[in-house]
């Protein structure tokens, strides 16, 4: 009597991966709140371009203003708060609806895609785009999150492809 098929097997799988992602959302979402100077002093650096190396051609685009560096921070603490509250809700769904039809558990799905295009909105253009490419992140031996940004979309954007694959049955 084993009642767990392949089809099943793959539901739990997304719902499971969906669980993982928002655990880390929520874990991101605690570090911020509780400790907000650490990640404060790091948007600070990167937009002020204070420890970028080689920068004196593109200093123009630095911006040194604390009241922006706090606004800017907020705006990225409620964009990782929105993709974790849009992917717990989604995972939420997804578990709610893993005994349900093919259609049912695919249309389940949209609050996970919405929360997971959100997170590569600010791992991806936020910080490997726009922290890379315009604030030289990279060229900081001391604030670079490069490399971490850059695994955490290496996670997200095969989970969307593998989520939005509508192989249920």
């Amino acid at each position: 009597m084993n009642t767990l098929t392949t089809d099943l097997l793959v539901r739990y799988s997304k719902v499971l991966l969906m669980a993982f992602f928002s655990f880390f959302g929520l874990l991101v979402m605690f570090s911020n709140f509780t400790d907000y100077s650490t990640n404060y002093e790091y948007v600070g650096h990167v937009l002020s371009m204070d420890t970028a190396q080689d920068q004196e051609s593109v200093s123009y685009r630095a911006i040194t203003s604390p009241m922006l560096h706090h606004r800017i921070y907020w705006i990225i603490i409620t964009l990782e708060v929105l993709y974790t509250v849009y992917c717990l809700i989604g995972t939420y769904h997804l578990l709610k609806n893993l005994k349900t039809s093919a259609d049912e558990f695919h249309e389940a799905k949209k609050l996970c895609i919405i929360g997971l295009l959100i997170a590569i909105f600010v791992y991806y253009l936020c910080l490997q785009v726009i922290g890379v490419e315009w604030f030289n992140m990279d060229k900081s031996t001391t604030w670079n999150a490069k490399d971490w940004a850059r695994h955490i979309v290496d996670f997200i954007l095969p989970l969307l492809i593998y989520l939005t694959l509508r192989i249920e049955r």
